[in-house]
């Protein structure tokens, strides 16, 4: 975007076998919007993990927009959490990056949603969990989900959420930089909660992304990983229920580094989407030329440990686009039901791609779900330059960083909110596109800055999150 500017990645070299192991896995499912105070409407997320809070700097802020019939905007309603904020039951500190992760749900059934915020350098750099309860004032109170094991470091570099129904149907899980910890209820907003349980330790880094979801129908969630980081392979070990006991299932043919959970084809199944954004060495032996998304589909019987994901790429047909090296496509997913049709969309961000003889400007892309027949048909395409974004595309924007959805003004039309990490001098932007009658449109977009949520810093505040970016670079 021309008028903030945009300066290059800190790192290159987006092939297989070229991970950093020295940098944490970071927000990968933030900022989904839920209805915090209780008033009919969901209110927007905006993680700011790097934000300068006074001669804190990099301690990190996430920015709730709350909703309202006319939407979220920067001059509305809206709140500002760190960990100086009153209800914050952390230690103030540089570098802690508070709102790196962020996940959402009714975690105590009292009708309000409530916020996990994970720190994974808060806590004396070995990272914090925190809750923040919602209420009919909103989110003001916060408790601290505890580390269980002493040698857990990168705490809460990633948190998943969700809330099916009474007791363990309520979890938590959390990704550190050796381990997962699920948090099971019922919780309060007192502190308590059920049994933990954590899952085995790996002598490497994780890949880091957590995610939950209830693949047989059976009412309780399951618990989605990764393994610690393959330099053979394009991804990580896609790992189901491998905390607490029995063992769970390693999925065998598929890999990657960030998962997303929803029921893409309507059966009342959820299934399992992975991110798996690298190139491979060798083009066909594993991964494909831009990246991949994979899903496995839900059943009564769950996700064997040798069923075969249905493969997506921008080769495949009718998905916008060619594969090429270095499109990270794959970065960021979610899974939500755009159309309103019963069978959820798997949006996907590129934030490398390029867009005509723009380089890693960034798009989205949205595959359909459809109830028969193969995903792919029917998708389409966002970026800077589709009518009615305000912007333009520009090289190194990072658009799709990271990507979630809601409907923040109870129109029945989710919104879809898109991170584009490198903006303005990797301050970040996050731009909120409306729900149209089928899909969302950029018609009526609104773009957020630090500068429009009165947030001013010089540099690396990374407004939305900056997604895989630390893994995958």
């Amino acid at each position: 975007m021309g008028r903030w500017g945009a300066a290059a990645l800190v790192a290159a070299g987006l092939v297989a076998g070229t991970l950093a192991p020295a940098g944490p896995a970071a927000a990968v499912h933030g900022a989904v919007p839920g209805d915090f105070d209780g008033d009919g409407y969901r209110d927007a997320v905006l993680p700011v993990p790097s934000a300068n809070i006074g001669s804190n700097t990099r301690g990190g802020a996430v920015v709730i927009l709350y909703g309202s019939a006319n939407g979220v905007s920067a001059g509305g309603r809206r709140q500002v959490i760190t960990e100086a904020s009153p209800g914050v039951p952390v230690q103030v500190a540089k570098g802690s990056s508070f709102g790196q992760s962020t996940a959402t749900a009714d975690l105590n059934r009292d009708g309000f949603a409530d916020l996990v915020i994970g720190a994974p350098r808060g806590g004396h750099a070995t990272g914090t969990v925190t809750v923040m309860w919602g209420s009919r004032n909103g989110l003001r109170k916060g408790t601290l989900l505890p580390k269980p094991l002493s040698y857990i470091s990168l705490y809460g570099e990633d948190v998943a959420a969700v809330s099916a129904g009474p007791g363990g149907k309520a979890q938590v899980m959390v990704a550190s930089e050796h381990t997962t910890v699920v948090f099971k209820g019922p919780f309060s907003s007192s502190g308590t909660y059920g049994p933990v349980t954590w899952g085995p330790s790996e002598r490497s880094p994780m890949a880091g992304s957590v995610a939950l979801g209830d693949f047989n129908r059976d009412g309780m969630p399951d618990q989605v990983d990764f393994s610690s980081r393959q330099r053979a392979l394009t991804g990580s070990e896609v790992r189901v229920n491998q905390t607490g006991a029995p063992a769970g299932t390693v999925l065998d043919k598929g890999n990657g580094f960030i998962a997303a959970t929803g029921d893409v084809n309507g059966d009342g199944y959820t299934d399992l989407v992975a991110g798996d954004p690298l190139t491979p060495w060798t083009p066909g032996v594993d991964g494909e030329l831009g990246g991949r998304v994979l899903v496995w589909r839900g059943s009564a019987s769950g996700i064997a440990a040798d069923a075969a994901p249905e493969v997506i790429s921008q080769d495949t047909e009718g998905v916008p686009g060619t594969g090429e090296k270095g499109d990270i496509f794959g970065a960021a997913v979610a899974v939500a039901d755009l159309n309103r049709d019963g069978a959820a969309e798997i949006i996907v961000g590129a934030p490398h791609e390029s867009v005509g003889e723009v380089s890693r400007t960034g798009m989205v892309t949205v595959i359909p779900g459809r109830r028969t027949g193969p995903l792919g048909a029917g998708g389409y395409s966002f970026h800077q330059n589709t009518p009615g974004v305000p912007s333009v595309n520009e090289t190194t924007d990072c658009f799709g960083t990271t990507v979630s959805a809601g409907d923040v003004d109870r129109d029945g039309r989710p919104e879809l909110f898109i991170g584009a990490a490198c903006e303005n001098r990797h301050n970040g932007a996050v731009f909120m596109l409306p729900g149209g009658a089928s899909r969302p449109t950029g018609t009526g977009s609104r773009v957020f800055t630090l500068d429009s949520l009165g947030m001013p810093q010089r540099y690396e505040g990374w407004l939305g999150g900056f997604g895989l970016f630390w893994v995958i670079t």
